[in-house]
């Protein structure tokens, strides 16, 4: 089985915007405008009032005075964090390419049913520079980047390695997983136990307003499942922690709970299903795509006549496919530049949850919208579905997550590792 995805749900972000130490201000002005410095660069109080507003607004707080100083003291501990992420992509010379960026940016847009270019100003209508979504991308690709390059050889699992997880797996067969999001709000030093447990109970309390959780999964989580929408996947109770495992068998779906003392910080879950191992049907789907790329790709979000003129000669091409017969001649005709089957498809395994939605909806034999990317534009056809027994993930599938769990670890263990060698400190 393979797993198709439009890459990883992002949402908006705020970045972190650092000024020089060495910037030329009146001693008091300037003291009094850092909320802290790290290792020389300054974090201003404007850069933590704005984080705060976005959480605010994003999540549908009224951004009162004191709703925004209940957030501070847990953003800049957020904003340190990640000043020292962005220090550590520099030192490792890790470069983000805009078109990486741009690509986020578009599945932001898709994950919200945003056209291209709406994200941008939905940001402005909200008095969020768009700057600060850019920032926090390039920040969370980037630490990305230098994880993978940290832990290099032993990233990659071993064959080994991928048969004793499959052991594991088969000793699940009969037991209940659990399809879990999370949000990992980290505490590094124990003085700051309180705020992380306070920003965890007002993050609680949007969520259970009906702010989406996703959203604020990838502003506000630690994880690397922030890029996900802090989406966990299935797992058993064997493979959480067991604070979290003892709370989530009584969670009924769409549950969020209250904050969770884990190692290194709090984690609030949210509740999406639960299936029993090896007795659960999934949906397989037997499609056909066709992918057609523009002559230069979208920048800044915003469609260009060379890309209109391409989705607009693949929609009309489309219109005589009725068949994934004819899907493949279509694909054949525009260059077959993705082969036209993508294999059999999980739908449980679909991301973003838009697509998801689409996927399991729309007919059979029926041609989808276009997908509009930053470097071309997809359609696809559903020509069967097909509900057979669950069965133990590929491969593939173990090796992600394998991969995802070292990272995690990682993560963890490099940012505690940076403190550790920083001066930081705080007003």
């Amino acid at each position: 089985m393979k797993q198709m995805s439009l890459g990883p749900v992002a949402v908006i972000l705020a970045g972190v915007v650092c000024l020089s130490a060495g910037a030329v201000r009146p001693a008091a002005a300037q003291e009094a405008n850092i909320a802290a410095v790290v290792n020389g660069q300054v974090i201003t109080n404007a850069d933590v009032d704005n984080r705060a507003m976005l959480l605010a607004l994003s999540t549908g707080m009224k951004p009162t005075p004191d709703v925004l100083n209940r957030l501070k003291p847990q953003i800049t501990q957020q904003l340190i964090d990640q000043t020292l992420q962005m220090q550590e992509i520099s030192k490792l010379k890790v470069n983000v390419p805009e078109a990486d960026i741009a690509t986020a940016i578009g599945r932001i847009e898709q994950g919200n049913n945003l056209p291209p270019g709406g994200l941008k100003a939905r940001m402005a209508a909200s008095g969020v520079a768009f700057s600060t979504l850019v920032a926090q991308i390039r920040t969370e690709l980037g630490w990305q980047a230098v994880l993978h390059q940290v832990l290099g050889g032993e990233l990659q699992p071993t064959k080994g390695d991928i048969e004793a997880e499959k052991t594991a797996l088969k000793a699940e067969i009969g037991t209940t997983q659990y399809h879990l999001g999370e949000i990992f709000i980290p505490v590094s030093d124990p003085a700051n136990d309180a705020a992380a447990k306070n920003f965890a109970a007002t993050v609680i309390a949007q969520l259970r307003s009906g702010a989406p959780f996703p959203v604020v999964a990838a502003q506000f989580s630690q994880s690397p499942t922030a890029l996900q929408g802090g989406d966990m996947g299935f797992l058993p109770l064997s493979e959480l922690d067991p604070n979290v495992a003892a709370v989530v068998t009584s969670m009924p779906v769409g549950a969020i709970s209250n904050p969770i003392r884990v190692p290194g910080g709090y984690d609030i879950v949210q509740m999406e299903g639960s299936h029993v191992v090896g007795t659960s049907t999934q949906t397989m789907l037997s499609m056909r795509q066709v992918f057609v790329p523009y002559p230069t790709p979208i920048t800044n979000g915003q469609v260009g006549p060379a890309q209109a003129a391409v989705i607009s000669k693949l929609v009309d091409a489309a219109k005589n496919a009725h068949s994934c017969a004819d899907m493949e001649a279509l694909n054949t005709t525009f260059g077959k530049v993705h082969p036209a089957d993508p294999g059999p498809v999980n739908l449980a395994s679909v991301t973003p949850p838009n697509f998801q939605q689409m996927l399991s909806s729309i007919p059979e034999n029926k041609v989808s919208p276009p997908l509009v990317a930053q470097d071309g534009v997809t359609i696809v056809m559903v020509c069967s579905r097909q509900n057979v027994a669950s069965s133990l993930p590929s491969d593939d599938q173990i090796t992600n997550v394998i991969i995802d769990r070292r990272v995690q670890m990682e993560s963890q263990q490099l940012l505690d590792s940076l403190k550790h060698q920083s001066v930081i400190t705080q007003n």
